[in-house]
């Protein structure tokens, strides 16, 4: 586990920060972009803190902590920005950024900010993460709301993790259009028109669905379609 994972896009910068915060004793992870953390991250990179730049390329630092709980993943993060406005600072704490740090105040002043908040970190014993869930050939990781089939990543986003979690809860049983939609949304959710107007979302988010695991397994069968009712999990051990 490193202390601090850095994403900047500007390499020069990115190269003296990282060197200047080793130091003063941190061990740290850099890199370019959001997209590489969050692969890293999914490969089992670990860190006490994310130092985030504020302008990053394909997403911004906002999208790329909205990302990273979006996941679960409750790393603390701290903005760094060459810009300072009050409404920025606020946007940052208010999406659950932790602190915001302008570059211009230099190492120093960053190193002891950093310092308080994995201090912090490490006076508090960390929770276990829950378990994988394994039903035959998937496994949930609740952890990071990952899906993997044969072991291979699906790529889901939050809402179908959601759904696919409800179905093998309760596999080889009904589930209707409208439980399948409360648990995408919440109970009670309202969209589209008429009093079933909800049983076209559904079908989308299932023909999604479908679509990611006949990706990774062309054979894949497992999710049965009830007509009129909704859809369920295949029950293997009982069929």
């Amino acid at each position: 586990m490193h202390d601090v994972v850095l994403v900047d896009d500007d390499d020069l910068y990115r190269e003296a920060l990282s060197a200047d915060l080793e130091d003063r004793g941190f061990t740290v992870s850099c890199f370019a972009d959001g997209p590489s953390l969050l692969e890293a991250i999914n490969r089992g990179a670990e860190a006490h803190v994310a130092l985030l730049d504020w302008v990053l390329p394909e997403m911004s630092g906002v999208e790329l902590l909205g990302a990273l709980r979006q996941y679960g993943i409750e790393l603390p993060v701290v903005f760094l920005t060459g810009y300072s406005p009050a409404e920025r600072e606020l946007q940052a704490l208010g999406h659950g950024a932790v602190d915001f740090v302008d570059k211009a105040r230099g190492t120093e002043v960053l190193a002891h900010r950093l310092r308080v908040i994995i201090d912090g970190r490490r006076q508090v014993p960390a929770a276990a993460p829950p378990p994988v869930e394994r039903h035959g050939d998937l496994s949930l990781l609740p952890a990071t709301a990952r899906a993997l089939w044969r072991e291979r990543d699906l790529g889901l986003t939050m809402t179908e993790y959601k759904v696919v979690r409800l179905l093998v809860a309760r596999k080889g049983q009904a589930q209707t259009y409208r439980s399948i939609y409360d648990t995408a949304h919440y109970a009670g959710f309202v969209a589209g028109s008429g009093d079933l107007g909800h049983n076209t979302n559904v079908r989308s988010i299932m023909k999604r669905l479908r679509r990611k695991f006949l990706a990774v397994d062309p054979g894949f069968s497992e999710i049965e379609t009830l007509a009129s009712v909704g859809y369920r999990w295949r029950n293997v051990s009982a069929a």
